[in-house]
């Protein structure tokens, strides 16, 4: 297999994956209680291939009912003339915060899943167990300030940002750190601009 193959072929998955995620939520707003075998076929891929991606119907649909939730670097940022990257990514973050709070316990099952899946000997690199969708969002963000940076560095803060941007570390805040609400925001928004902070001064 060429090189150019090894990697489309990761994309295509993350690109099924999606798909099948997009046609549940548009089943689901028609006012269906949609089996696998329907999302398969709104998505135009095999009821094995559907199987492949999500062991059950149950797990697809939660997936897909938070996916919905999430807005678009376009609904995110489209009328935001801010150039300033540790305020729009702290926006990314009070969104998505905001989102993981209010349904708290789902996104917990969620994460129990992709965890056992992981823990059961399953290849991310065969088929991802998660979608990334904070990484689009946080790209947005520094993408009007990508001339401040160093370009290793900038890669660098999008990778370090997605460590405090997410479900996971509102669940540190939560349970390790045992943190009220105000407290876990304070603090990621402190990391968010120390990062941010640091990656400035790497570039030149």
């Amino acid at each position: 297999m060429s090189e150019g193959s090894k990697a489309i072929r990761p994309n295509q998955r993350r690109r099924t994956r999606k798909d099948l995620l997009e046609a549940a939520n548009r089943l689901m707003k028609q006012g269906r209680q949609p089996t696998l075998e329907d999302v398969a076929a709104e998505a135009l891929v095999s009821r094995a291939t559907a199987y492949r991606y999500f062991p059950s119907i149950e797990a697809l649909l939660l997936e897909a009912s938070m996916d919905i939730e999430i807005p678009g670097a376009e609904e995110l940022f489209g009328n935001d003339r801010s150039a300033d990257p540790a305020a729009r990514v702290e926006r990314v973050d009070q969104v998505l915060h905001d989102m993981i709070l209010a349904h708290e316990a789902p996104l917990r099952l969620m994460l129990a899943q992709s965890i056992e899946r992981r823990a059961k000997g399953a290849d991310e690199s065969e088929l991802p167990s998660r979608q990334n969708r904070r990484t689009p969002l946080i790209e947005a963000a520094l993408e009007p300030a990508r001339g401040a940076f160093d370009p290793k560095a900038l890669d660098r803060l999008k990778n370090a940002l997605t460590l405090i941007v997410g479900p996971e570390a509102m669940i540190v805040c939560k349970d390790v750190l045992q943190l009220d609400d105000a407290e876990a925001r304070e603090v990621k928004r402190w990391a968010i601009r120390t990062l941010v902070a640091a990656a400035r001064t790497r570039s030149p």
